[in-house]
């Protein structure tokens, strides 16, 4: 059957684009260099903790990125991802034209983009994750057109799923605690307390000292099955077998940290290729939980935005924007201090309650802040004198693509020892310097090239990939 006489499915004009969305999309690429550049100085693995090292104007600057920045602004970008995916969703029915084939082939393109971003140059690409979660939310689309689904597929119900999904986690905790506080006693909390205490002083201890050979351990290397089988312990056993336990794997990060450390600031690019592709199987399951657990629910929400009308229509909407912005600043400034100031406390450490308390305190704080931040900046692009000044950062954002991928470029060359060579010699406090060039410099080549080009280099590629055929590049002179 022929589609010539159906209107053809082209990328967006320029007249139709959410000014606003790009505008987003480039304040939420400036949050992810400042964050994402300790990644090319610093092990990942060294990473999971605060940097204790750290003081002065130094500690001051890691402090509060982890407190405003870390978490973020990467989920800024996912709900702009959902976004996007209702405006082509959108127009693709408004043309008549079918969208399954196409947006697939778009996700396939861009995870090929963000796989070869995470063999060739850095195993923190998330294009990856975005790709697999954009091709898991197509089947969501398709699923809600069942007929006993259909009553649920409108943009009402996609956020109400979406904020209830998001917030689970949180609410499976609250549930926890409660069930915790009723059954437990002070004196079962006292005793579980002493014992951790126990643990973690013979740790410590245990770290300080030589290395023990593998048959000394009560539990072996990585005997993680016995150690979670074994029911026929005494006590002392079981408090042996505890300390081995985490002795082992306190160790095993050292080790991965010193591996990597020693990769990223030594002259063989090939290593490094090896040591990103080796990582990148491993991590495939986190993929599928990051979709599963945050990806999927802030899509749902972001769609809504576009297909309720409350983002192209957000001048009428201020209420609405109003509220996350107070909210989501306020409590959620509460929440990301609040969890942070836990997570750096020795006694984080120690407890294990308390630390995933922490944790998802702090998480809760990063979906907060994020929601208080979009607020924001959609309120104040509804000023004029706002929208002049934030409006720089839409060229920035519609080469969102060109512009991450080239930030990697930038910090290895900068960075790691087969290129810059300063891995592990710029404080944090010198970073920033480093990200505010890199920001300046991008913006102004995103206003320039955009006055030429129709798109930025990989967004370009990424379309022609898309359609199958060449698109046009170039602006034609008037």
């Amino acid at each position: 059957m022929s589609d010539k006489n159906q209107p053809s499915l082209v990328p967006v004009a320029e007249s139709s684009r959410i000014d606003v969305m790009d505008i987003l999309r480039g304040f939420a690429l400036v949050g992810i260099v400042f964050m994402n550049i300790e990644f090319f100085n610093r092990s990942g693995t060294d990473l999971r903790t605060f940097d204790a090292s750290l003081t002065g104007l130094d500690h001051a600057i890691g402090w509060l990125i982890r407190a405003f920045i870390e978490g973020k602004f990467y989920k800024i970008f996912s709900l702009l991802f959902g976004m996007g995916f209702a405006v082509m969703l959108l127009r693709a029915r408004e043309a008549g034209r079918p969208f399954g084939a196409w947006f697939l082939r778009r996700m396939l393109v861009l995870f090929a983009i963000g796989t070869a971003h995470n063999y060739l140059l850095w195993d923190g690409d998330i294009l990856h994750d975005y790709a697999f979660a954009g091709i898991v939310f197509l089947g969501w689309i398709y699923l809600f057109q069942l007929p006993w689904l259909k009553r649920f597929n409108t943009p009402t119900a996609f956020l109400k799923i979406g904020l209830v999904w998001l917030f689970l986690p949180f609410l499976v905790l609250a549930v926890n605690g409660v069930k915790l506080g009723t059954q437990t006693t002070v004196d079962d909390m006292r005793d579980t307390w002493q014992y951790e205490l126990e643990i973690a002083a013979a740790i410590e201890e245990r770290l300080a000292g030589p290395v023990k050979a593998e048959t000394d351990s009560v539990s072996g290397a990585t005997s993680s099955q016995e150690y979670t089988n074994n029911q026929e312990l005494t006590e002392a056993e079981q408090k042996e077998q505890d300390i081995e336990y985490w002795v082992t794997e306190e160790r095993r990060w050292l080790q991965l940290a010193e591996t990597e450390t020693g990769i990223m600031s030594g002259d063989s690019y090939i290593d490094a290729v090896r040591y990103r592709a080796a990582n990148f199987k491993k991590d495939a399951r986190k993929t599928v939980f990051f979709t599963a657990v945050l990806l999927m629910p802030i899509f749902l929400i972001g769609y809504w935005f576009v297909a309720s009308g409350v983002l192209r229509n957000h001048r009428e909407h201020r209420t609405v924007y109003a509220s996350m912005t107070i909210i989501g600043l306020g409590f959620g400034t509460l929440a990301s201090v609040a969890g942070l100031l836990m997570i750096q406390h020795p006694i984080d450490r120690i407890s294990d309650m308390l630390s995933i308390i922490a944790f998802w305190l702090f998480n809760l704080g990063q979906a907060l802040l994020a929601t208080g931040y979009f607020g924001a900046i959609v309120l104040l692009v509804s000023r004029p004198i706002a929208h002049r000044v934030l409006g720089t950062l839409a060229p920035f954002g519609r080469m969102a693509l060109t512009n991450y991928i080239m930030q990697t470029v930038i910090l290895i060359g900068i960075f790691h020892g087969y290129a810059g060579g300063m891995y592990g010699k710029v404080s944090r406090s010198e970073q920033m310097l480093v990200v505010i060039a890199i920001v300046v410099i991008q913006a102004l080549f995103s206003a320039w090239w955009l006055k030429r080009f129709r798109f930025g280099p990989l967004e370009w590629l990424w379309r022609s990939a898309t359609y199958m055929s060449w698109q046009p590049l170039r602006i034609k002179a008037a």
